[in-house]
């Protein structure tokens, strides 16, 4: 009843206002109940439009919230989604200098894979079949695969590998060293070096997620 009653607010293009109470209760402005992280669970997969505020502060605390609802998720068995590994990166980026760029990649992923899936299921609707397990997995390989590649893009020691110079090789015996070119200071040139060459990885990366979009 309360899902319905949710359903029917989305529907008309209302936001459904979730409050928060001291004692941790969730209470349902739309329909007047109380409900649990299950049901603001289920109100996300039927991309039902809430918003999560604290009673007492109104504060905005959707997102608290929905990480709630993904530890939850990943607690139960056989629900996990997020590889160790991944976790491991996520949590290195928190307090880098490429942390802002992050989200906007994550989310642009998502929705990438998201509409790959789904047309992946309407032509096989057409067809009059219904897809197994085995049918994506190439599609999510190759997702995979390029948000491995963006990942390493991200990666806090990307810059300084790039900015590191390669060993010069030892002069011969009886020869004198050369000379050396006159560079600008490192100083000065770093900033410019650095913003090349994320300009460079974003462009790269928007361009992986186009191609891989019209797939």
């Amino acid at each position: 009843m309360a899902d319905t009653l949710a359903a029917d607010a989305a529907a008309q293009g209302e936001r459904v206002v979730i409050k928060k109470y001291a004692n941790r209760r969730l209470y349902n402005t739309a329909s007047s109940s109380y409900v649990t992280l299950e049901h603001l669970s289920e109100m996300v997969k039927q991309n039902i439009d809430f918003v999560v505020y604290d009673a007492k502060s109104s504060e905005d605390i959707t997102r608290s919230v929905l990480t709630q609802i993904i530890f939850e998720e990943e607690s139960q068995q056989g629900q996990s989604l997020l590889p160790i590994q991944f976790l491991r990166q996520l949590i290195g980026f928190y307090g880098n200098s490429m942390q802002a760029f992050l989200p906007s990649y994550l989310e642009l992923s998502l929705a990438s894979f998201a509409q790959q899936q789904e047309r992946m299921r309407s032509q096989f609707s057409a067809l009059g079949h219904t897809p197994g397990a085995g049918a994506f997995d190439e599609q999510i390989r190759q997702n995979m695969a390029l948000f491995d590649r963006a990942m390493k893009m991200f990666s806090p020691f990307a810059f300084a590998k790039a900015e590191t110079p390669a060993p010069s090789a030892p002069a011969s015996r009886g020869e004198p060293p050369a000379a050396s070119t006159p560079t600008a200071p490192s100083s000065a040139r770093a900033p410019d070096d650095a913003l090349m060459a994320l300009r460079k990885q974003m462009e790269d990366m928007q361009a992986q997620i186009e191609k891989l979009a019209k797939r």
